[in-house]
């Protein structure tokens, strides 16, 4: 009888542990990148009243054994994905498929589900708790070494994106051919200097005598009176019987004013958007330049990969860092340490860190946030069990109280 009033106990311990659980699990029910656990239930130890017997004459015999209770074999985390939750802000990660954040938290590494992130005051891209999530920072280039060592993401505020002065200047359209003797045709664009300062530049096309040609001199205002001036060399340029370019679709500027390491070039049509000599109809204009200002911050984005690109007020695009996730061979075998984080032992496995998308490892979605797979269904169905199995047990000693009063009462 006391047998089974110490069984009856630790059915109470066991259920009331797996009550704990349930009620752990539904409390989260709405906390970001929550991963469900369950417990695993094993019986302890029996006594054996008898051995089995071998056959020898007589038929064998099995084993007799009473068990002693039953204990909790230990809980096990369900990675199961999450549903995404979008926020719309552009620093709220959350990921597609495996993998975690890798944090930051003093001189230890941890790791998450839960990417709602924010910029603290040094530019650092931390979690709720202030640690900063790791990855690789861009060169001044864009260039980004997903080959060496992890570390804070930083996105300084008030960052720059240097000028980039003007190397290829590319004109397109149509010089009407039926154009008379001494026409002309003024094309102009703004060009960037080695300081990014800008340059006016115009391109002035003149019908020569000579059928299908044209002569092309470039202007700028040199000495700041406001009245374009010859620079460089008149350039000539002709075009076959068909409207099709016959001279050289390439020259360079000269004499171009501002702070210059080598002179842009004039580019005559790109891919699909050739410079044409066709009769009636004027449409040469400048088609691009590839130089820029420099700009500040003002946007960023997140791709799958985790690149942070940031978007500048020049209009230019710069890769700024790329967030790392970490895999592990046995996930379930993190230990969870409060604050939605977990922390790697001797049975998770080596941490693998690398990029998304690579390695196993599950894309970043940007604006959105993982929720909790709690399954609340299942959850209640547990109570139930659980309410259930602690009541059952409670009966067992209970009754065994009763058999022990009978046996007390038997003497009187």
């Amino acid at each position: 009888m006391l047998r089974s009033m110490y069984s009856g106990v630790s059915g109470l311990r066991g259920h009331q542990t797996m009550m704990d659980v349930t009620g752990n699990n539904i409390a989260n029910v709405n906390t970001a990148g929550y991963k469900t656990s369950q417990t695993i239930f094993q019986d302890l130890l029996s006594q054996v009243l008898q051995g089995a017997a071998m056959p020898a004459g007589a038929g064998g015999t099995n084993p007799a054994q009473v068990g002693l209770g039953m204990r909790l074999a230990g809980t096990t985390t369900n990675f199961a994905q999450g549903g995404l939750q979008n926020t719309g802000r552009s620093t709220d990660l959350s990921i597609q498929g495996d993998g975690f954040f890798v944090v930051r938290s003093g001189a230890e590494s941890l790791y998450t589900r839960a990417g709602g992130f924010s910029f603290d005051a040094n530019g650092r891209l931390t979690t709720p708790q202030g640690g900063v999530v790791q990855g690789w920072t861009a060169d001044g280039n864009g260039g980004i070494n997903t080959n060496g060592p992890v570390g804070d993401i930083v996105l300084p505020l008030g960052q720059l994106n240097a000028p980039k002065a003007t190397g290829n200047l590319v004109l397109g359209g149509n010089l009407p051919a039926d154009a008379v003797t001494g026409a002309a045709i003024r094309t102009s664009i703004t060009l960037f200097d080695d300081q990014g300062s800008a340059v006016d530049v115009s391109l002035v096309f003149t019908k020569d005598a000579a059928a299908d040609t044209w002569s092309v001199q470039p202007q700028a205002d040199t000495d700041g009176d406001g009245t374009p001036d010859d620079i460089g060399t008149a350039q000539t340029v002709t075009f076959d019987g068909e409207g099709n370019l016959t001279s050289a679709d390439t020259f360079n500027l000269t004499g171009v004013p501002g702070s210059w390491t080598a002179q842009p070039s004039v580019t005559f049509g790109a891919e699909g958007q050739p410079l044409t000599g066709y009769a009636s109809v004027n449409t040469v204009g400048a088609l691009s330049q590839d130089g820029s200002a420099a700009g500040s911050l003002q946007s960023f984005s997140i791709s799958p990969d985790g690149v942070i690109t940031g978007v500048f007020s020049n209009g230019r695009n710069q890769s700024l860092g790329q967030v790392a996730l970490a895999s592990f061979n046995n996930p379930a075998g993190l230990e969870k340490t409060g604050g939605s984080m977990y922390r790697g032992t001797v049975n998770s496995g080596q941490v693998q860190v690398g990029t998304a998308g690579a390695g196993g490892r599950g894309i970043l979605a940007g604006g959105t946030l993982e929720m909790s797979n709690v399954d609340l269904a299942q959850e209640f169905t547990n109570l139930i069990v659980a309410q259930r199995g602690f009541q059952a047990n409670s009966r067992v000693i209970t009754t065994s109280d009763e058999l022990l009063q009978e046996l007390v009462n038997m003497k009187r």
